[in-house]
Order: structure tokens, then C-alpha cells, then sequence
């Protein structure tokens, strides 16, 4: 019995990163986030063009995130109770339904409606499927494979983020938006039918309960684990949220109305910094998978540190006389080695949950990570919104403050993260 169990550690420590199922999930993930992408981006230009406010788009945006942040714990709690695989078949295949109804919609009319009406039904599917890919990469990985997994999986989102806004503005300029919605059906299509040849291990739950029930002891059960056997992962998804709330609307919010209203500059500036933060977020998660060995959670504070101390020479860079392009080379400098520590700490914390969840409670858990990351954004973009509106004049008094507080979390969070990196937190250790 020992020797057996001895072969299957030794297996899975020898394990390759692009397994049979990993590799048809990357590839499905590839063929998703494309058509996804494309598709949010066609559908900008398109309602810029129906309406000419881009606050509608924001709207629609803004009024899509609702259902992905109140549905992710569910989805979690499905994640755990019914086959992974056959789950992101069903989402996928139903998102290319979706997409393949609105784009015949279009043709009667009410065409803002039906987009509303889509990227709400999207986000609604997005919040059960997110926790589903989250949690099929420990099942597929074992050990180091798990950071490296995730650092792929960090890499096409990167890289699909970078390269469909050319696909989308390409797509719709030659096509108008309705091949757009074609387009992107074939891709979930495509996603669904890759997805089919992934075999995962699937026990059906004992026993027969009630909805309400089920939802119950499972809320019970996973607030449990994270309040009493593993009250670290809460505190690190909590010390994330507060660091997001910062990084977040400062970059989000504050890059974009530094480049364009404060330095007066066109938007093929603003194209630019977002292409090159766009590939120090790969450059992050690539990290992952080079330093995947050598990386320990202790680490994390040094990112945070590394974020404020970003921050304030974009603070400086307002009071010292320098000119505009200069400030800009400064700002587009220190975001992108933000980014690049956003994907890297990213990517690596996921990893570390991971590890110290139970299979059961994989989905659950996962989903709480994804919902927090989701509250936290759009709270330091409003925040952050107001800040510059009311310091437009003296931004610095936005950037170095904010880069002192980063810094001081990541200071005194050092204590915090060895003892998490020793497997032990106490409940008062932050």
C-alpha cells in the first residue's frame, strides 16, 4: 500500500505542465476569451456610434457586473456538486446560443436593449463559469505544475486582452457588427467541443438535498474552512481587495485621465501605454513560471511595497517642472512594473490557495476570490474617479499619498505573510 501510494506522489511530482486535459483546456480557453474580447469590443464601437455617450457603454458595463458578483458563490457551490467539464461545456455552448439569438435580434429593432440584455446574460454564465476553470487546474496539476498552470491560463487572458481590440476594430470596420456576433458564436462553439475531450474524475455527492439546503451547508462548510482551518487564505483575499482598491483605481481611473486631461495628450498615446502594459502583464504571469520554484509567499510583500513605491514618483513627477512627454515616459514606466507585479501576485496567490484548499471546496473557494477581486475594482475606480476630480489640479496629492499607504501595507504585512508561509495564522496577526 505504501509502495502505491509512494508511485502516485512520484507521478505527480514527475508530472508534465501540458497534459492531455490542460492542453484542451488552454485551447478552449484561447478560442473563448477571443470571441469574448472581440465581441465587448465591436459592441463599444458599436453603441459609440448609435448613441455617441460612451457613458451608455459604461453603463451597460457597470450594470453587467452586478449579477457576476451576487451569482459567483453559486457558481462556486455548482463547481463543487456537479462534473466540471460537463459545466463549462454547458456555459459555453449556452453563451453561443446566446450571442447567436442577439446577433438574429438585431434585425427587429431595439438594438441597445438587446446588447444590455446580452452582456447581462453573459456576465450571468461568466459567474459560474469562472470558478470552473479556476477550480479544473489543481484537479488536472499537481505540486510546481499548479503555479505554472495558472500563469498560462494569466498569459491568454494577457495576450487575448492585447490582441482583440485589432481583431474587433478590423472585424466590425470590414463587417459591420452582426459577423462580429457570428464570429464569436463559432468561437464558444469551438470552446464547447474541445472542452468535450477533457476527462476529469467525477464522484456524485451521497445522499439527496434540497436547494436550499445544499446552498446552506455549503456556505456553512466553506466559511468554516476559511474562518477557522485556513483564516490566512480570508486575510490574504482580504489584504488583496485593500491593495486592489488602490492599484486598481489609480491605474484603471488614474492612467488614462493622467495621460489624456492632465498631460493633454492624443489617444494613440494612451493606445500605447495600455499595448505595453498589456505585455508587462504577460512579462508578469512569465515570471511565475520561470521563478515557479523559488517563489514563497513572503515574497508578496515585497510586491506590495514595490506598488506604492511606484506610485509616488508619478506623485513627483506633477511637482518637479518637467515636461509632458517626460512625465508620461515616467507614468508609463512605473504603471507597467505595477502591472507586471498585478499579474505576478495574481497569478502566484491563486496558486497558494489552491494548494491549501480541500477538492470539495475548490469551486467555493475559488468563487470568493473571484468576487472579492470583483467588489474591490469597481470601489477604488469610483473612489479614485472622485479623487482626481477634485485634485485635478495638484494630482500628486492623489499618487503619493496612496503610494505611502500601499507601502505601509506592504511593510507591516511582512509578519503576516511568513506565518502564512509557515502554514500558520493566528486571528490576530493583521
Amino acid at each position: 500500500m505504501k509502495e502505491k501510494n509512494l508511485t502516485k506522489m512520484e507521478e505527480k511530482m514527475n508530472q508534465k505542465l501540458f497534459t492531455r486535459n490542460f492542453t484542451f483546456l488552454i485551447l478552449g480557453q484561447v478560442s473563448s476569451l477571443i470571441g469574448n474580447y472581440t465581441l465587448k469590443f465591436a459592441l463599444s464601437m458599436y453603441v459609440l456610434e448609435r448613441t455617441g455617450s460612451a457613458s451608455v457603454f459604461a453603463g451597460l458595463l457597470a450594470l453587467s457586473m452586478f449579477p457576476t458578483i451576487l451569482l459567483s458563490p453559486f457558481g462556486g457551490i455548482l463547481a463543487d456538486r456537479a462534473n466540471r467539464r460537463n459545466i463549462m461545456v454547458a456555459l459555453d455552448a449556452l453563451s453561443g446560443l446566446s450571442v447567436l439569438t442577439a446577433g438574429f435580434a438585431m434585425a427587429f429593432g431595439h438594438d441597445i436593449f438587446i446588447v444590455g440584455a446580452l452582456l447581462v446574460i453573459l456576465s450571468v454564465l461568466g459567474a459560474f463559469e469562472s470558478p470552473t476553470v479556476q477550480a479544473c487546474v489543481p484537479q488536472m496539476l499537481s505540486g510546481d505544475n499548479i503555479v505554472k498552470g495558472n500563469a498560462v491560463i494569466s498569459q491568454v487572458a494577457s495576450i487575448a486582452s492585447l490582441i482583440t481590440p485589432f481583431l474587433g476594430s478590423i472585424f466590425y470596420t470590414a463587417f459591420g457588427i452582426r459577423p462580429v456576433f457570428y464570429a464569436t458564436v463559432a468561437c464558444f462553439f469551438i470552446t464547447a467541443f474541445l472542452e468535450c475531450f477533457i476527462r476529469l474524475d467525477y464522484k456524485k455527492p451521497e445522499g439527496r438535498m434540497g436547494i436550499g439546503a445544499v446552498i446552506k451547508e455549503d456556505f456553512t462548510v466553506s466559511m468554516r474552512f476559511l474562518r477557522l482551518e485556513q483564516s490566512g487564505i480570508m486575510k490574504l483575499l482580504l489584504l488583496a481587495a485593500a491593495v486592489s482598491l488602490f492599484v486598481a483605481g489609480t491605474a484603471v481611473v488614474g492612467l488614462p485621465y493622467l495621460v489624456r486631461t492632465v498631460l493633454g495628450l492624443s489617444a494613440a498615446h494612451y493606445g500605447i501605454a495600455e499595448s505595453v502594459m498589456g505585455v508587462a502583464s504577460i512579462l508578469g504571469s512569465l515570471c511565475v513560471v520561470v521563478l515557479a520554484k523559488r517563489l514563497r509567499a513572503h515574497h508578496l510583500a515585497i510586491v506590495f511595497v514595490s506598488f506604492g513605491i511606484c506610485l509616488i514618483p508619478c506623485g513627483i513627477a506633477f511637482l518637479v517642472p518637467a515636461g509632458d512627454v517626460a512625465r508620461y515616459l515616467i507614468l508609463l514606466g512605473m504603471f507597467s512594473v505595477c502591472q507586471l507585479g498585478c499579474s505576478l501576485f495574481s497569478t502566484y496567490a491563486i496558486s497558494i490557495i489552491q494548494e491549501r484548499t480541500p477538492e470539495h471546496l475548490m469551486g467555493k473557494v475559488m468563487s470568493y476570490v473571484f468576487t472579492l477581486s470583483m467588489c474591490a475594482q469597481p470601489a477604488g475606480q469610483i473612489i479614485y474617479g472622485a479623487l482626481f476630480d477634485w485634485f485635478a489640479d495638484s494630482v500628486y496629492w492623489v499618487l503619493i499619498p496612496s503610494g505611502g499607504i500601499v507601502c505601509a501595507i506592504g511593510f507591516f504585512s511582512r509578519r503576516f505573510f511568513r506565518r502564512f508561509e509557515q502554514g500558520g495564522v493566528s486571528h490576530r496577526e493583521i
